[in-house]
């Protein structure tokens, strides 16, 4: 596959979307990365990113500024405290409140619209259906939903006639499974951010639903997590 490819990639500057853009490259793809300043509690995430995006040579690197505390009803958005100490059947019973109303939604939609731009015809989310938290906009059925409204929606699908792809290389795959696929494209975890109300350093709080399933994956793999924690 020639690397004039293009492929745009939803990076969070978390563990998963920088083994979705190292995966991405390893395709042959160039990688077009793209962030969100959404009004989260955990912004050191979009420190993470940049420092994600520079090391793993993203072409380009935009963050778009949406502020959805417009709407709250999420602990990461709004005055609501972000859930801590759960066990893994308490993250499994329900949606929990850390889900941000239509956020993958919103991003692919923005995503949708940089790939009709950049004449890319390849959109990478790291969405996860095995070690998740419960969120529906996370779900194979929602991604293919997506797809197919993608391909009805734009000037580059209905009169240019390039069928965009909406790729989720991590659906399967456990965190454990994730992170050895990672290091061995070389992703650097201690640059990547996870933590759902880490200290302003960035240190994670290792109490959070996503430190647990973090610190989970790692252990099943048999290797230390290089991110900082608060304790």
């Amino acid at each position: 596959m020639s690397t004039s490819r293009k492929a745009v990639i939803l990076l969070s500057g978390g563990l998963d979307s920088a083994t979705c853009l190292a995966m991405a490259k390893d395709q042959g793809f160039t990688p077009i990365a793209i962030s969100f300043r959404y009004g989260q509690r955990h912004q050191v995430e979009l420190e993470a990113a940049q420092r994600v995006a520079k090391a793993m040579g993203a072409a380009r690197h935009s963050i778009i500024d949406i502020d959805l505390r417009a709407f709250g009803g999420s602990a990461l958005t709004a005055d609501i405290a972000v859930p801590k100490d759960r066990d893994e059947a308490e993250m499994a019973d329900g949606i929990p409140i850390t889900y941000v109303p239509a956020r993958n939604t919103i991003f692919l939609s923005f995503a949708l619209a940089l790939a009709e731009v950049e004449g890319a015809e390849d959109i990478f989310i790291g969405v996860n259906a095995v070690d998740y938290s419960g969120y529906p906009d996370c779900r194979p059925d929602f991604i293919a939903a997506f797809e197919r409204m993608a391909n009805l929606a734009t000037k580059a699908a209905v009169a240019d006639g390039r069928k965009l792809t909406v790729h989720t290389p991590l659906i399967s795959l456990t965190k454990a499974e994730i992170i050895k696929t990672g290091l061995a494209l070389g992703v650097d975890y201690g640059l990547t951010v996870t933590c759902y109300d880490p200290s302003p350093e960035g240190h994670a709080c290792g109490r959070c639903d996503s430190c647990h399933l973090r610190m989970k994956g790692f252990a099943e793999a048999g290797l230390a997590d290089p991110a900082p924690y608060m304790d």
